[in-house]
C-alpha cells in the first residue's frame, strides 16, 4: 500500500527555519514526480516545491530563495527545508506524487494522486 507521513513540522518565531521529510512507502516503481503543498486557511492548496525524476525543481515565486525541496532515494524520503519563515508560511504542509515529471513543471492540486496526512506549520509574527 502506496504511504506518505510527513514529520517535521511545528512552531517558529519569524525568520526561524524548519526542515520537514515525507517518508514514502509501498511505491512498486520509482515516482516521477514529488511535490510540497500547502494549505491556507482559506482552504486554498497550493504548490510550493516539486522535484521529478531527474532532479530538476520547481518553486513557487513566494519561497524561492528561502526554501529547497530534495530528496534521498535510497531512504524513500522527499524533504523540505524552509529559512526565513514569514508569518504568510503558516499553513498545514503535504507531500504528494504525481505519475509523470511533466505535473512537477507547473503542478495542480488534481494531477497528484497519493497524498500525505499533512503537517502543520506556525510562524509568529
Amino acid at each position: 500500500q502506496v504511504q506518505l507521513v510527513e514529520s517535521g513540522g511545528g512552531s517558529v518565531e519569524s525568520g526561524g527555519s524548519l526542515s520537514l521529510s515525507c517518508a514514502v512507502s509501498g511505491y512498486p516503481y520509482p515516482i516521477d514526480c514529488m511535490g510540497w503543498f500547502r494549505q491556507l486557511p482559506d482552504k486554498t492548496r497550493e504548490a510550493v516545491a516539486t522535484i521529478d525524476n531527474l532532479e530538476m525543481t520547481y518553486y513557487a515565486d513566494s519561497v524561492k530563495g528561502r526554501f529547497t525541496i530534495s530528496k534521498d532515494n535510497a531512504k524513500n524520503t522527499l524533504y523540505l527545508q524552509m529559512n526565513s519563515l514569514k508569518p504568510e508560511d503558516s499553513a498545514m504542509y503535504y507531500c504528494a506524487t504525481a505519475d509523470d515529471r511533466v505535473y512537477c513543471v507547473h503542478p495542480q492540486v488534481y494531477d497528484f494522486g497519493v497524498w500525505g496526512q499533512g503537517t502543520q506549520v506556525t510562524v509568529s509574527s
